[in-house]
């Protein structure tokens, strides 16, 4: 079963139960499962070379159990060492390993891993709730320096599945299976460094189930198109450049203009019909030398941008890249929330509300301003401080969700593992990208991209989700030597791939 919504730990729970009451065995699921599992080691393991099992004390121990039952029959020769001897299982995984011929040895007897073609990790699953340490610990540490590949079963052990924290220590993987959905930890850092390539198996939990899981929880869904390309913009026969949205980006002073000016191409290049860069005066030569189809505006200050404002053609305002940290870049925002315009905010913008996120949401309430925040990690816990959203012990998701409930506006917090939040409680989270996109500049492009898709008239966590996955999209097409000018010449290629001709 493949979906794009992600299943916390106890969703996860929820499935299935719902399928063991619909008349599945948890028996057969464990089956069926494990069988997943045999398949993929089939793919990984050396011919003839040995592979090792480890079981844990639960039905992630189960699957592995089955798992090495099925590669044993296949003719592989395997290894299985248990964390607890059989006798001390029970439920389903007793009964899988009641399936199981050969010895099962004690982790300490286990010392040469270098025997082995493929160690398959079935020590933990998802919802460890306590740190790895003792003999499982040192064994973790041990797989580290294992040359062999590693298949985990459902999350590397030591993963904590809700939120990617590693308990004490975790298994890095080179694949994991896991079933029915991806869990938030597999996305999330540092998990999503720890998974390997990942792999969904069906195991006949069926529709009904997954719906009885996700009911009555917030909805958490793996960024890709299939969340937002019912909205993404296309064009038609009547359309022209002022049915495609006007945005407006906001220069920093001489010398600072770069950043917007990135922010100004991106909005144009993914498909805003106009984009207008309005500058300080002193600035304004510095601009001009570098736009050609950017328009040009000077505003210098918070009245000039209310003046500017007053032709409604204008539908989207950016303010952050280069503009500035204090009360003048306060009052901009103010002035472009109160108009009502859809707002992009980044660097600067929230950096000058340090410590005052009442205040700014107070601001994009006075508008009933839709407005997309773009934080980085650094900036987030400055807007954000001494508030439940700024809690370090949250996981990022709740953090990003506290955040986006406290502003009345779209979180993007940002990084490897970027969160999209919305107020309303739906989050995506983003794994289509690559570590050529930290390079100086890439933030404001993307800035720029959600502040295109808003001009065209997706609403803000829509045109949020799918400006995070063009971006990445952009990166990675490019790949190594990739500075952030290149991304907005990249967009071509990433919508023509989304939207073909």
């Amino acid at each position: 079963m493949t979906t794009l919504r992600l299943l916390k730990v106890e969703a996860m729970r929820r499935v299935d139960a719902a399928a063991i009451a619909g008349g599945t065995s948890g028996f057969a699921l464990m089956e069926r499962a494990g069988a997943a599992v045999a398949e993929r080691a089939r793919a990984l393991a050396g011919g003839g070379l040995r592979i090792l099992v480890l079981c844990g004390p639960g039905n992630n121990g189960g699957d592995g159990y089955v798992a090495a039952r099925l590669l044993a029959e296949a003719g592989h020769p395997v290894d299985l060492g248990g964390l607890v001897p059989p006798g001390g299982l029970s439920g389903d995984a007793a009964q899988a390993a009641q399936g199981w011929s050969g010895p099962v040895l004690d982790l300490s007897a286990i010392v040469d891993l270098a025997a082995y073609g493929l160690v398959i990790d079935a020590l933990f699953g998802a919802g460890l709730a306590r740190d790895l340490e003792g003999e499982t610990a040192a064994l973790v540490d041990r797989l580290g320096q294992a040359s062999c590949p590693i298949l985990s079963v459902d999350v590397p052990s030591g993963i904590d599945g809700d939120s990617g924290a590693v308990r004490g220590v975790a298994v890095r993987a080179t694949e994991t299976v896991t079933f029915v959905a991806l869990k938030p930890g597999h996305l999330l850092q540092p998990g999503r460094a720890h998974g390997g390539d990942l792999h969904v198996a069906d195991i006949g939990t069926g529709p009904a189930a997954l719906d009885a899981g996700l009911a009555g929880g917030a909805p958490l869904w793996r960024n890709g198109p299939g969340l937002w390309e019912a909205a993404f913009p296309r064009l038609t026969a009547a359309s022209h450049k002022y049915t495609r949205g006007h945005a407006v980006v906001l220069s920093g002073p001489a010398t600072r203009t770069g950043a917007a000016r990135m922010a100004a191409r991106a909005a144009l290049r993914v498909g805003a019909g106009l984009v207008t860069l309005v500058s300080p005066t002193g600035a304004l030569a510095e601009n001009a030398a570098h736009c050609t189809a950017i328009m040009l505006r000077a505003c210098d200050s918070a009245d000039d941008l209310d003046d500017l404002l007053v032709d409604e053609r204008l539908n989207v305002v950016l303010a952050g890249p280069g503009l500035g940290i204090g009360a003048a870049t306060r009052d901009l925002v103010a002035v472009a929330a109160a108009a009502g315009r859809a707002l992009v905010l980044d660097a600067d913008a929230l950096t000058s509300f340090k410590g005052q996120p009442h205040l700014l949401g107070a601001h994009l309430a006075d508008g009933d301003a839709a407005a997309v925040l773009t934080p980085h990690e650094g900036e987030f816990a400055r807007l954000f401080e001494g508030t439940e959203a700024g809690d370090p012990e949250a996981d990022k998701v709740e953090r990003a969700r506290r955040a986006a409930a406290l502003v009345g506006a779209v979180i993007v917090l940002k990084g490897a593992d970027t969160v999209i939040a919305a107020p309303d409680g739906r989050v995506a989270i983003n794994d289509h990208g690559t570590p050529y996109l930290g390079t100086a500049g890439a933030g404001d492009v993307l800035a720029g991209l959600i502040a295109g898709l808003l001009a065209q008239g997706m609403a803000p966590f829509e045109a949020a989700a799918a400006g995070v996955w063009v971006h990445g999209d952009a990166g990675l097409r490019h790949g190594p030597g990739l500075i952030a000018e290149d991304l907005p010449d990249m967009m071509p290629a990433v919508l023509r791939a989304l939207v073909p001709v």
